[in-house]
């Protein structure tokens, strides 16, 4: 993996409150054109990683390379070539949807007429047109969710961050994104999807890592992953489960039915 191919780089990432280590010693190396999934319990640390690595936590300690710009010494490098869709859309609910992705076209200083097109062609991808004259404070959860994708799209970045990309979405709009995923990243542009629909993960990513209590526990691609658990032949719920120790948790509950 030459440095030029690498994306997203994290040296040594931790975040800790107090004594709790909600991230701890995180290195990444994920490249271009690759799709990662980021897997692990609730509370295992997988929504901080992506605040710490678009710049809205500060890491304890440790350092975070976007397309190789550090989110700490140079944010303004790093954040204009990434895209971050949270799992809870946040956005400028007064606007109409077309006065928002001019706004966030505007934010990243695209070409005025390139905006326009852009703005037709991401309503039409998310089944919107028609509806980008009225303001996002009536649009359903799942519209402003594509909201929030298509002008986390509009800049075209490098880098896609994605936090459970597929909630609140009907099945047509959930295929949407990650067809829009798959082309991006044949494109090479570089996925970083937090999720906890394995089917999914196991489905469309490259690789998985696999994060549990803030410490990374596995990474790599199901050959490799199945290498590391006993799940010599399992699919990715399984390794996902016995690496966890959640499997404990299903036995247990068999045991009283």
């Amino acid at each position: 993996m030459s440095d030029n191919s690498i994306a997203i780089e994290t040296f040594s990432l931790t975040k800790k409150y107090g004594s709790l280590a909600a991230v701890n010693n995180l290195n990444l190396k994920i490249k271009s054109g690759e799709i990662f999934g980021f897997l692990g319990p609730n509370g295992a640390g997988k929504t901080t990683t992506i605040k710490l690595m678009t710049g809205l936590l500060k890491p304890t300690a440790g350092t975070v390379k976007i397309t190789g710009n550090d989110i700490q010494e140079d944010p303004l490098g790093a954040k204009k070539n990434f895209g971050l869709i949270p799992e809870e859309p946040l956005i400028y609910e007064k606007l109409t949807g077309i006065e928002f992705l001019r706004f966030m076209g505007n934010i990243f200083t695209v070409d005025r007429k390139e905006i326009e097109e852009k703005i037709k062609e991401l309503l039409k991808v998310f089944d919107l047109t028609g509806r980008g004259d009225e303001l996002i404070q009536s649009y359903s959860h799942g519209m402003k969710q594509k909201m929030a994708i298509a002008g986390a799209l509009i800049h075209s970045p490098k880098v896609l961050f994605f936090d459970e990309p597929t909630v609140g979405l009907d099945p047509r709009s959930a295929r949407v994104i990650k067809d829009i995923m798959k082309f991006r990243a044949r494109s090479g542009v570089c996925i970083f999807m937090s999720t906890h629909i394995l089917e999914i993960a196991e489905r469309i990513c490259d690789r998985v890592g696999i994060i549990n209590k803030g410490e990374l526990i596995a990474v790599g691609n199901m050959d490799e992953l199945r290498k590391v658990s006993k799940e010599k032949e399992g699919n990715l719920e399984e390794i996902f489960l016995q690496l966890t120790g959640e499997e404990e948790d299903i036995d247990i509950i068999k045991s009283l039915t």
